[in-house]
């Protein structure tokens, strides 16, 4: 059964980056066995009800932000779509009683572009992006996870992208070291899901450290407990890489077996 992951997607300027983690991303796809077709939860499309995209032709890439430089712009993420795949996940949502629509319209947000244009450039295999819903409960998050974990077994890769912590406020520009609540609580973070402590972390806002800075809105956590969710049946999770930006801008993986 091929992982699950969460991966971080930083700031869009990752696209053009040269470090230790785009490097990460640059070797995934000679890490791990080419998938059918990508499924990846991303961040910045929220919607109130699950959305599911069904688009018939390639993706048109969107630039959702400002005020980065000219080249990043330029980037192009083409991928296809699978709306054979979109009719699937709608369908296993729906036997969950979790209600989804498709969207054949929308294309894809730096939440799904940076990261995927590193780690699979040249944008042919097919991608079905789904929106987050800030408005449910942690376990409800969980619960669409688990409800689209059989996907695994058909070498399909099921992606979370956002931020473990995400506080655009508290950036640290220049910062040459780790702000220490960041690092407490992406601390806590790995103790709990290595352990799959599930009943902690449904309660991170209650009992992380530092929860209210390192999450001050939860969509860019929630594709964390989505990815999590996917990993149900063996409960293992592994850090594969946690660096920062900005001082506490984190970029983070994490695996789920």
């Amino acid at each position: 059964m091929i992982p699950s992951f969460f991966i971080a997607h930083g700031a869009p300027s990752l696209a053009l980056e040269h470090n230790d983690y785009t490097t990460l991303l640059k070797n995934f796809a000679a890490d791990y066995p080419k998938p059918k077709a990508i499924v990846l939860f991303s961040a910045h499309w929220e919607s109130r009800q699950q959305q599911v995209s069904a688009s018939t032709s390639p993706y048109e890439t969107i630039y959702d932000f400002s005020g980065f430089q000219p080249e990043l712009y330029q980037v192009q993420y083409p991928a296809p779509g699978e709306p054979s795949i979109a009719n699937e996940i709608q369908a296993l949502l729906q036997q969950e009683k979790i209600p989804a629509s498709l969207d054949s319209d929308r294309g894809l947000d730096h939440g799904a572009w940076v990261i995927l244009s590193l780690m699979y450039p040249a944008a042919n295999i097919p991608v079905i992006a789904l929106s987050v819903n800030r408005h449910l409960s942690n376990a409800e998050q969980y619960r669409i996870g688990k409800a689209l974990s059989s996907l695994r077994e058909k070498d399909i890769l099921i992606l979370g992208s956002g931020g473990t912590v995400h506080n655009l406020r508290r950036l640290e520009w220049g910062a040459s070291r780790t702000t220490d609540w960041a690092a407490q609580f992406d601390g806590w973070l790995d103790e709990k899901l290595t352990a799959w402590d599930l009943e902690s972390l449904l309660q991170y806002e209650q009992m992380a450290p530092y929860a209210k800075e390192a999450v001050p809105t939860p969509e860019h956590f929630i594709p964390l407990l989505l990815a999590m969710g996917t990993g149900d049946s063996s409960k293992k999770a592994s850090l594969v890489h946690r660096s920062y930006q900005y001082g506490n801008l984190s970029l983070s993986c994490w695996k789920f077996d």
